[in-house]
């Protein structure tokens, strides 16, 4: 028997990273995920543990904090090693968003520290669990390659976090490195980006998860890829 395929997802207490989590379980994936918050991850994880067929492991903290990182690779471990990390965790800065001009130049290193440092060194830390052919995703944004007002700050930081993991790619070739823009969602992140604002047009995040399971699944090369290009789907009202 082929052994339980895992994979840690970070910020999986809402929005894509608990959609994705829900189709991963579905299909008999062990799971490490994370959040900020605990009593929304220990909430998504019972649910996600319900309905498991091997071990969902919750652990709450800040991806940008070391101990909390070093947490992470604790779990991986216990599951036996990963064969997918989604970076998915991400801080939007000031909401709304302001002009750079105007950006506090400390809210700015700390977006930085999460949305960028902190997936770099998480995947140092994994890297050595990581099992053959191995994927790793991060979630970027169309902001990372459109110059949209107001998005200096989270924008900049997705662009690094791309070119980050571009580079990544090239040095490892043995892994599948990818980069995701799963499109606009009807999401609490999305809301806070355009406060007072009515986005429920906006698709909801599982309309992105296919895209997201053709690359953890198959055997796309390393890049950047929209999700819903690759797999369309059609919303129901």
């Amino acid at each position: 028997m082929a052994p339980t395929k895992n994979a840690l997802i970070t910020g999986a207490s809402r929005g894509l990273g608990l959609s994705l989590a829900r189709s991963l379980v579905a299909d008999g994936w062990g799971l490490v995920v994370d959040a900020r918050g605990a009593t929304a991850l220990k909430a998504a994880a019972a649910e996600l543990s319900a309905h498991a067929g091997a071990p969902v492991q919750a652990v709450a903290g800040d991806v940008a904090d070391e101990l909390h990182r070093l947490a992470l690779l604790d779990a991986a471990r216990g599951l036996g090693g990963l064969d997918v990390v989604v970076h998915n965790a991400s801080l939007l800065g000031p909401s709304p968003q302001p002009p750079l001009a105007d950006y506090p130049l400390d809210v700015f290193e700390r977006v930085y520290a999460v949305n960028v440092a902190a997936p770099l060194r998480l995947t140092q830390l994994l890297l050595p669990v990581l099992r053959p052919g191995a994927r790793i995703l991060a979630v970027t944004s169309d902001a990372a390659v459109e110059a949209y007002e107001g998005w200096g700050g989270y924008g900049s930081s997705k662009a690094a976090l791309d070119q980050l993991l571009a580079v990544l790619g090239a040095e490892r070739p043995e892994l599948r490195v990818y980069r995701v823009d799963p499109g606009d969602m009807n999401t609490q992140m999305q809301q806070e980006a355009f406060p007072g604002e009515d986005i429920s047009d906006r698709p909801p995040p599982e309309t992105s998860v296919p895209g997201l399971r053709l690359l953890i699944d198959g055997d796309l090369p390393s890049g950047r890829y929209q999700a819903r290009t690759l797999a369309p789907t059609e919303v129901v009202a």
